[in-house]
């Protein structure tokens, strides 16, 4: 977090503005797409949506401890404090834990309704004995706090031109979009958590269960089916999209570069799936770093004119050249 964000967003007090330094860093680290998006916003409302993501990112990893020796209790325990925290430090507007310091400050500066945060760490609770959903609609319902909350609490960051509730459903899908994408990336890396997202109906439909997918991983083979439910819940997911893509046009001029940034990168992953001929089992499918680079450029663009366009072209706008890729070096505290 630069000194320059946290002034413009009138963080003065010092230990808010450590705290905040360690939620952008948990974003940058875990959420290399948003986090370039998130570059675009106006500077005074970057400091929230690092505290908003940093949250989310910490409790995600709690819930993932994967390989750290971490067994269900002792998740379920840190989850259980991290609860606690929160709910004191949203009633007291502070806290000693500066990840929830931050997201205290952002929830009071904006507004943001705290059932969304009851809503998020039950998602998170699941995550901790759910393995497999049997189907859409199920997954849907995880969802609700594991991703289209999050959207809802960007919602209040990012402004609107119409009234709130008509942008929420878009905000909200957007949010589901972005996960079910992660979810497709990431089917082999969350079968070796155990857990399986795509839905059991939508596998049995095309005569894939668990074992299948597991024998897949372990053994680098492919097969015809896996790869048709794969290209099914792809499709799936663009449909999610397009539930999203008019709530675009309903954020705040200069909020809108960031989101369609993210919305376009986040596309990308599926492009990049489809393009690897949905091999999620055996690798990461990656957006070029070519593609993010011009994708980064025109979101800078579209900055720019819009605010020339809300300063009435009376002069160069406050936009400073963006690095793509910046690098995370930053320790946390």
């Amino acid at each position: 977090m630069t000194d320059r964000e946290l002034d413009a967003a009138g963080v003065g007090d010092p230990a808010l503005r450590e705290a905040y330094r360690r939620c952008r860093v948990l974003n940058a680290r875990h959420g290399r797409t948003y986090f370039l998006a998130t570059r675009l916003l106006p500077v005074e409302r970057r400091p929230a949506v690092h505290a908003l993501y940093g949250f989310a990112r910490w409790a995600d990893d709690i819930v993932d401890a994967l390989g750290t020796g971490a067994d269900t209790a002792r998740r379920d325990a840190e989850l259980s404090a991290l609860e606690s925290e929160l709910d004191k430090g949203l009633r007291d507007g502070d806290s000693g834990e500066p990840v929830v310091r931050a997201l205290a400050d952002t929830a009071r500066r904006y507004g943001i309704d705290h059932a969304h945060f009851t809503d998020f760490m039950a998602a998170m609770r699941d995550d901790l004995v759910v393995t497999d959903y049997a189907d859409y609609a199920e997954l849907r319902r995880y969802m609700h706090g594991s991703a289209a909350v999050i959207g809802l609490q960007m919602l209040p960051v990012l402004g609107t031109v119409v009234p709130r509730p008509a942008a929420e459903p878009h905000a909200a899908a957007l949010g589901v979009a972005f996960q079910l994408t992660n979810f497709l990336r990431d089917v082999g890396e969350d079968l070796d958590r155990g857990r399986v997202y795509l839905p059991a109906d939508l596998l049995a439909a095309h005569g894939v269960d668990r074992a299948m997918l597991r024998w897949s991983r372990d053994t680098g083979r492919r097969d015809r089916r896996v790869t048709s439910a794969l290209r099914e819940f792809e499709t799936l997911t663009r449909g999610v999209y397009r539930e999203a893509a008019p709530g675009l046009a309903m954020l705040e001029p200069v909020s809108r570069p960031c989101i369609r940034t993210a919305f376009v990168l986040y596309g990308g992953i599926l492009d990049a799936v489809a393009r690897d001929g949905y091999a999620v089992l055996h690798r990461r499918a990656v957006v070029p770093r070519r593609r993010r680079a011009v994708v980064a450029a025109d979101g800078l663009a579209r900055v720019v004119a819009a605010r020339l366009s809300a300063r009435g072209g009376d002069g160069p706008p406050d936009v400073r050249p963006l690095d793509p890729y910046p690098a995370v070096s930053e320790g946390v505290a």
